[in-house]
Parts: C-alpha cells; sequence; structure tokens
C-alpha cells in the first residue's frame, strides 16, 4: 500500500515540500490542503507582481546574515538546498531568471504568474491533488499515522505523514493547533513594516527616493544602509525594511513609538563633507544654496533640509559661514525623527515568530514532539529581510522536509 503524506498549505514552502516529497518518494501519495480558494497568493503579489525568487548570494555566511532569526540554525539547509539550486531549479523547467544590479532575481518575463505556472505544472506533472478550500481543523497521532480532521467535515483521512507549511499568523492563536501538539511558540510580532511619521512635514514630499541613506533606530542598536522612500504616511524603501526586520520584537515593545536617525549621505566622515562644502563655496560663491546643491540628493529634499536647518534659500554659498556650514553636515548626517507607528501591507505580511527551532530537529524539520510531523516556509520562527531571502527560505525548508528524514 502507497504511503500517503499530507501538506497543509498551499503557498511557495507547502509547494516545494509537496513536489520534493515527489522527487525523493516518486511512489508516495501526496495530497496538499489550502484553506482558501487560491494558491500561491504570496507568489502572485510579491516583488510589486514580478515575484522576487531568491537572492544572488552564494556565500553562505553572508546568506545567513540575511535572517534576523533563525538563519544561523538553518545554516545547513540553506548548504542542502542553496540560493543557486533554486536558481537552477525554475531555469531547468523552463523559467528564465535575471539577477539585478541589487542581488534580486526575477523571472525575465517580470510576472510572477510564470513562477506560479511552473509549480502548478510541475505539480500536475508529478500527480499531486490539491484540495482548495479545505481548513484542517485538527491533527491527532494515531499509532503510526496522522489523523487529519477538516472543517465541514466528520470523518478524517489518515497519513503516514504530515508536513505542515501554513505560513506565519499575525496572532499567536493561530499556532494553538500547534502548541497543543507539545510545540513552543514564539509570540508573532510584525517583520517588514514601514514607519509612520504622522507628525513630520518631510511626508510631503512623497514618491522622493534616498538610493543611499543609512537608518538608524536609536536606542536600538540597528542600523541599515539602502533606498529610502519617502511616502504619504512616512519612511519606507529597503532600507527602512532591513531595519524593521531586525528591530521587529524590540520595536514591537515599543508599541512602535521610537526615533530614528538618517544620514542622507551614507557618509560618516563629517571632516570630508565639510571640505567638500568649502569647495563649493570656492567654485559658485554668489549662486544660491538652494539652487547649487552641495550635494547630490533631491532637489526638493535639499531644500528641505536647508529650511530644517534654518537656512535662507536665498543665501550664497558665500554666505554661508562655518557655523551654518558645520549644523548643515550635522543635519544630513544625524537627522532625525519621530515614528509613530507601523504599516503593514496585508497581502505581504511577514510574521517574525511561529514554531521554535528549539521544537524540531534542525536536519530533517521533523518535530522532536511527534514523529512523522515535519515543518517548512514561515510556520517555523525564521524570517529574512527584503530582497528574495524569505521566498529562499521556503524553497530550502521546502525541499528538506519533503524528504521526510527518518521516515
Amino acid at each position: 500500500m502507497k504511503k500517503h503524506i499530507a501538506v497543509i498549505g498551499g503557498g511557495a514552502a507547502g509547494f516545494f515540500a509537496a513536489l520534493s516529497v515527489k522527487k525523493h518518494h516518486p511512489q508516495y501519495r501526496v495530497s496538499l490542503f489550502e484553506k482558501t480558494d487560491k494558491v500561491l497568493a504570496k507568489v502572485k503579489i510579491s516583488g510589486g507582481g514580478r515575484c522576487n525568487v531568491t537572492n544572488s548570494t552564494k556565500d553562505l555566511n553572508s546568506l545567513i546574515k540575511a535572517y534576523p532569526r533563525g538563519g544561523k540554525k538553518l545554516k545547513n539547509i540553506f548548504y542542502r538546498f542553496t540560493t543557486q539550486d533554486t536558481y537552477e531549479w525554475f531555469e531547468n523547467r523552463g523559467v528564465a531568471l535575471k539577477t539585478e544590479a541589487d542581488g534580486r532575481v526575477f523571472p525575465v518575463s517580470n510576472n510572477s504568474q510564470s513562477i506560479i505556472d511552473c509549480l502548478l505544472s510541475e505539480a500536475e506533472k508529478l500527480g499531486i491533488s490539491i484540495h482548495y478550500q479545505t481548513a484542517v481543523a485538527h491533527l491527532e497521532k494515531n499509532r503510526d499515522q496522522w489523523l487529519l480532521y477538516f472543517k465541514h467535515t466528520e470523518s478524517p483521512i489518515a497519513f503516514e505523514a504530515v508536513i505542515v507549511a501554513s505560513g506565519g499568523s499575525p496572532k499567536e492563536q493561530g499556532f494553538k493547533w500547534l502548541k497543543d501538539l507539545g510545540h513552543e511558540i514564539k509570540t508573532p510580532v510584525p517583520s517588514l513594516f514601514t514607519f509612520n511619521l504622522p507628525k513630520e512635514p518631510i511626508t510631503e514630499l512623497t514618491g522622493l527616493v534616498v538610493e543611499h541613506a543609512v537608518v538608524k533606530i536609536k536606542g536600538q542598536g540597528i542600523e541599515s544602509t539602502g533606498p529610502l522612500l519617502i511616502t504619504h504616511w512616512g519612511f519606507s524603501g529597503p532600507a527602512v525594511l532591513v531595519a524593521s526586520s531586525h528591530g521587529a520584537r524590540q520595536l514591537a515593545e515599543t508599541n512602535y513609538h521610537f526615533e530614528i536617525e538618517v544620514n542622507w549621505l551614507n557618509e560618516r566622515n563629517t571632516q570630508d563633507l565639510f571640505q567638500q562644502l568649502q569647495k563649493i563655496i570656492l567654485q559658485h560663491p554668489l549662486k544660491t544654496i538652494v539652487n547649487q546643491k552641495g550635494f547630490p540628493l533631491p532637489q526638493r529634499l535639499w531644500q528641505f533640509l536647508l529650511e530644517k536647518s534654518n537656512l535662507s534659500i536665498e543665501k550664497r554659498w558665500n554666505e554661508l559661514g562655518y557655523k551654518n556650514a558645520r549644523r548643515l553636515i550635522e543635519l544630513l548626517t544625524h537627522d532625525t525623527y519621530k515614528v509613530s507607528g507601523k504599516t503593514t501591507f496585508k497581502e505581504e505580511f511577514v510574521t517574525c515568530g511561529g514554531v521554535s527551532l528549539e521544537s524540531i530537529h534542525l536536519k530533517t524539520l521533523e518535530s522532536k514532539e511527534a514523529q512523522g510531523l515535519y515543518f517548512a516556509g514561515e510556520v517555523l520562527d525564521i524570517d529574512g529581510v527584503t530582497g528574495g531571502y524569505n521566498f529562499q527560505a521556503a524553497w530550502s525548508t521546502g525541499y528538506i522536509a519533503g524528504q521526510l528524514g527518518n521516515l
């Protein structure tokens, strides 16, 4: 009799786990259960609809640094299914990929549907059964089998193994069914969110981007560098999202009320910056400071910062003076803002928290509490910064869980 394997969750990790089971155990039956009427929803909307499949980072030590939680412990998992393995897996199945300048990897089509079609096609080819609108209500162990009880049905279905890839949840209640089986649950809190600045006039500059800003969360020892986007509600962009990821738990404890410091120039040597201003003064003494920018910043931001420094935009460079020059440089490198709240995009919600890695065998991703129960993806207490890392965690953990080690 063929062994029957259940996969709970129709996201990236669930699909890859199901495909991995068929690769390593082609004789097994595999059924994938999705509680909604569509699968791969996050894949569909990720990367603005382009799907940031993975990151081009090949160095393992650099890769695990992109995971504020879980990266070090899952180092062996990432070694066994790498970013290069992901790249080759999709390309070998007809999905051409490209690497952008910042290391993010996308399908050449710039359409997430290319990834979805590939996964669905592979599942169909391998005979994986996909069940939509089939929510698991309860599961329990009965000797050598797992019994899955579904909402709106009375009789359970028996399986020899279950892979849980049900994703993250914004509330701990969403993990109760796994806690009831003896697993430690790390309290979920939001990760990858933007900073709300309701009382800061800089939001009037909505749409502006500074490519190499440094964002520092004061009092938390958290700092990140990258593009910073000014929005109508506050700050967004990779620099902010990375900082929010690293500070997910600390910032939750502040109820999202904290101060940040922005270095708009990504330069710490203020003496070098002062000397640059002196050159501007010598080269353009009669030009106004607003029209002859001292540094390569967007014009509207440059004017905003001049006004924030209490400098008249009609002032000429030869009228600036030593104290004003020093005050301007101080603002450009240590500009502070008060954050009051966050904004999270529901469809791309990423949580910090979930099933503790202490509750699973790291080599196989099998539960320490219940033999034959495996985990993959965001249901685990592992999350990465923006840039394709969360999908890579889904592919890697799904692949290893699907090997069904020890079964």
